[in-house]
């Protein structure tokens, strides 16, 4: 994984420990201590996930233990079908979780951990500093929705690529995929749509707002 994307990745997990009511001083984030915090919360939030995806199984075993009491019942049949597909897209996300997380320590060690920790700082701080004008030009191109009814880390991601965007100049391509690349591994289907449209929104609103 480039440094780029490992400093974004750990920016996103150190955000996620941040409240979002009061504005926290950056300087005395201890990052081992948040990137333990981060994916002990990231650890329970798969747990919870396959709790769910095991809920949706049994669900689906008794709708068909059903169906076969009432034969030729189509409508049973669908919906096993649909208990059946939401168990394996929610498998797929927690597994694709579990590794980005399990990964992340490994390559922070391998990498250039200073020069990754200064990157990801970095973003930190942006979003914390500006997440008030970040967060009024993101509603502004949200079409109905608001972002405060995003899942916390959509939200991060979304302000993280504003960053590149706007304050780091990253290309929009670039920027494009790998926030779409976060929501992969963080989010889910939904999840990855929205933000994939809502910034590409931001940027034609911004480059329109240049010419």
């Amino acid at each position: 994984m480039p440094s780029r994307s490992l400093a974004r990745e750990l920016a996103l997990l150190v955000l996620g420990q941040v409240s979002e009511q009061k504005q926290a001083d950056v300087s005395k984030l201890a990052m081992e201590a948040v990137l333990e915090q981060a994916l002990a919360s990231l650890m329970q939030h798969w747990r919870e996930s396959l709790d769910s995806s095991a809920a949706e199984l049994d669900q689906a075993q008794q709708t068909l233990l059903d169906s076969e009491l009432q034969s030729g019942d189509s409508a049973a049949v669908s919906k096993v079908r649909d208990h059946l597909r939401s168990c394996l897209t929610t498998a797929e996300q927690v597994l694709n979780g579990l590794s980005a997380s399990l990964e992340l320590p490994r390559l922070l060690l391998l990498g250039d951990q200073e020069q990754i920790r200064r990157s990801a700082m970095e973003r930190v701080s942006c979003v914390l500093n500006k997440r008030d004008s970040i967060d009024a030009q993101l509603d502004a191109v949200m079409e109905g929705w608001r972002l405060s009814r995003l899942p916390r880390l959509d939200r991060d991601i979304l302000r993280l690529a504003v960053v590149d965007l706007r304050d780091l100049g990253t290309p929009a391509p670039v920027a494009f995929n790998e926030a779409v690349e976060m929501a992969n591994r963080y989010s889910d289907e939904q999840g990855r749509r929205m933000i994939n449209g809502v910034l590409r929104r931001f940027h034609d609103a911004a480059s329109k707002a240049v010419d």
